[in-house]
């Protein structure tokens, strides 16, 4: 594979490859090329919070003309239509990426409680601990342990689970959404680093998710009125040009957001967070047996058709979905009831 390998995902709506065009990817494949095998002390300051924040300012607040954005909104294929407030008040790049929209209207929710939904518009990778062929996506993206921090309580929790990796890219809705109805047992954030999400910079560096500074939230959905998914982790991982996770969960639309805290109650499909701004992710943790990925989901991945950066040897590449905030993602299952005394 090289830096300037083509990046294709499936579009869930018409099932067709669709090529992404990354942004600063020139930037971005210089600088995990040859700044990081040349310079590495310069690489390791230039994904430092300092210079993520720089490099943030210098993109996001200098004042954009509405031109631009307008013409950054029809090359990105934006629907401004969406947007709450009007954009011709934007005035920066940050006005833009921080967008509201009218979620309520333009991104439907199923109804059924049981199903776990998409917690960003963003492209999707899904994976389950219970198929050997596709355990090299885990080791590949994260180690679970790294991801949550050695936090003992947690990771003996999701070590053999499942997963869904969503990356969002720049033009982008930037606000999650909580993938399911529950309370909030635990919340802590982790440091870390300011590497970018784009999948060359997520293949070379090796797991840079477990690398970046993140939030981890972890929600318990086995109570009244809850989605029955069992525990499931949140983590929000900042990337390149990312300094902030605003926490920011509400429960109708985006007034009022309450403190993030154990005891909150996070509703199925309404605002949690919002990254400030530019690229990120966003990784879902289940338990083992609680989450039953959407069938197209789980066959995309494995796509011929496609030419992905996610590319890990002997010909093996995982195929991203673009997926909408809201939609489909998984189905709860209940969990497994222990044999009755006297019948094993």
């Amino acid at each position: 594979m090289t830096a300037a390998a083509t990046h294709q995902y499936i579009d869930r709506a018409s099932g067709t490859v669709r090529t992404e065009r990354l942004y600063r990817d020139s930037v971005v494949s210089f600088l995990y090329g040859p700044v990081r095998e040349y310079a590495p002390a310069m690489f390791r300051s230039l994904v430092s919070r300092w210079n993520t924040s720089l490099l943030g300012y210098l993109n996001y607040d200098v004042p954009w003309s509405a031109a631009a954005w307008r013409r950054f909104a029809a090359d990105h294929d934006i629907d401004l239509t969406e947007c709450l407030d009007d954009p011709a008040r934007f005035r920066t790049a940050r006005d833009f990426f921080e967008r509201r929209i009218r979620y309520w209207e333009c991104r439907p929710m199923p109804a059924d409680e049981d199903v776990i939904v998409v917690p960003s518009d963003a492209r999707a990778i899904v994976g389950s601990a219970a198929e050997a062929s596709m355990l090299f996506i885990k080791e590949k993206f994260f180690s679970i342990s790294e991801l949550l921090g050695r936090h003992a309580r947690w990771v003996g929790v999701f070590v053999h689970g499942d997963f869904a990796v969503f990356r969002l890219t720049p033009d982008k809705y930037h606000f999650n959404h909580s993938p399911v109805t529950g309370v909030v047992v635990d919340h802590f954030p982790i440091d870390g680093a300011f590497h970018s999400c784009n999948p060359l910079a997520a293949v070379v560096e090796a797991t840079p998710y477990t690398k970046n500074a993140r939030h981890v939230t972890v929600i318990d959905t086995d109570v009244p009125g809850g989605t029955r998914a069992g525990l499931v982790a949140m983590i929000e991982i900042v990337a390149l040009m990312i300094g902030e996770i605003s926490q920011c969960a509400s429960d109708r639309g985006y007034g009022g957001p309450a403190p993030l805290r154990p005891g909150t109650l996070l509703r199925r499909g309404e605002p949690k967070s919002l990254f400030r701004p530019g690229s990120s992710t966003t990784v879902l943790l289940f338990e083992p047996g609680r989450a039953s990925f959407a069938d197209d989901l789980m066959t995309n991945r494995a796509r011929r058709d496609a030419s992905s950066r996610y590319a890990f040897g002997l010909n093996r590449t995982v195929v991203e979905t673009d997926v909408a905030v809201r939609s489909f993602l998984a189905l709860s299952r209940p969990p497994r009831q222990p044999l009755p005394e006297g019948s094993r």
